[in-house]
C-alpha cells in the first residue's frame, strides 16, 4: 500500500449572505413537510467501550454489502457514532466523478436486460451475467450489480430504481459545494487500479479535509473491500482510534 499525507491548510472563512426572512405562514408550511427518512440498515454488535462505526454503501449498494467487513472489524474491537469523530471515504473524491464513471453504460445495460419469467434463480442470474458481460467486463463488478436482481412473483426485476438513477445520475455523481471544512481526521482510501481518487483531486481534498490522508491499496479497483478484503480491513482498523 502506498501512503500519502496531505499538508494542512488554513480553512477559509465561509461567506455570509443575507437572505430575506420568509413570512411566518410560509416558514411554518416549509417546516411541516420536513420529515425524517427511515433508512434500511443492519446492526452488528460490538464492544461498548469502543467508538461506534457506521458503514455507508454507495450507488447500487445495499445494507448487505459491508456485512463481512463489519463482522471482521467487530472481531478486532470496533463498535458503531452518534457524533462523527473521524471519516473514511472509500474510493471517492469530493468532486464530480461523472467524467471517470461508467455507470451510465452500466445502467443502459441493466435496463436492456431480458429474462423470461419463471426461470430458477441460478439460471436467471447466469443469463443476466451473460447479457451484462459485454458492457461490464469485470466479473466482480457484475456480481456486485447482480445483487440487485430480485424475483417478484415470478418476474425478475432490478431492486434499485434505474429510471430515477439515470435521470439524476449527474447530480448523484456530483459533490455539493461546501465552504466550511471538516476538522476531524479523514482517510481517503482508494484502489490503485481505480480512477476515482487521483492527484488532481488533492487540492479539494486538502481544502475540505485539512487533516486528510490519501492511501491506495495496491491491486484493488473501485470495489476496494471486495478486491482486497484483508488489506482493506487492516487499513480501516489502523485508522480507527487505538483501544
Amino acid at each position: 500500500m502506498m501512503l500519502r499525507r496531505l499538508p494542512r491548510a488554513r480553512a477559509a472563512a465561509p461567506p455570509w449572505r443575507l437572505r430575506p426572512r420568509p413570512p411566518p405562514a410560509a416558514a411554518a408550511a416549509a417546516r411541516s413537510v420536513v420529515t425524517a427518512v427511515q433508512l434500511a440498515h443492519a446492526e452488528v454488535g460490538g464492544r461498548g467501550d469502543r467508538p461506534p462505526l457506521v458503514l455507508l454503501h454507495g450507488l447500487f449498494g445495499n445494507r448487505g454489502n459491508f456485512q463481512a467487513v463489519a463482522r471482521a472489524l467487530v472481531r478486532r474491537g470496533s463498535g458503531k457514532p452518534d457524533l462523527v469523530e473521524r471519516l473514511i471515504s472509500v474510493d471517492i473524491s469530493p468532486i464530480s466523478t461523472a467524467t471517470v464513471s461508467e455507470f451510465s453504460a452500466y445502467i443502459s445495460a441493466m435496463k436492456s436486460l431480458k429474462i423470461p419469467d419463471g426461470l430458477p434463480r441460478s439460471v436467471a442470474r447466469q443469463l443476466a451475467d451473460d447479457q451484462l458481460r459485454p458492457v461490464v467486463q469485470l466479473p466482480q463488478l457484475r456480481q456486485f450489480l447482480l445483487t440487485n436482481l430480485v424475483e417478484v412473483e415470478g418476474h425478475y426485476i432490478w431492486r434499485v430504481n434505474l429510471e430515477a438513477i439515470s435521470h439524476h445520475l449527474e447530480d448523484i455523481m456530483n459533490f455539493p459545494t461546501f465552504h466550511k471544512p471538516y476538522p476531524g481526521p479523514a482517510l481517503f482510501l482508494g484502489g490503485s487500479n481505480s480512477p476515482y481518487i487521483s492527484s488532481k483531486d488533492y487540492p479539494e481534498i486538502q481544502r475540505l479535509f485539512p487533516k486528510a490522508e490519501v492511501q491506495y491499496i495496491k491491486g484493488a479497483g473501485h470495489i476496494v473491500h471486495q478486491d482486497k478484503f484483508e488489506e482493506f480491513v487492516t487499513a480501516v482498523f489502523n485508522f480507527l482510534p487505538p483501544p
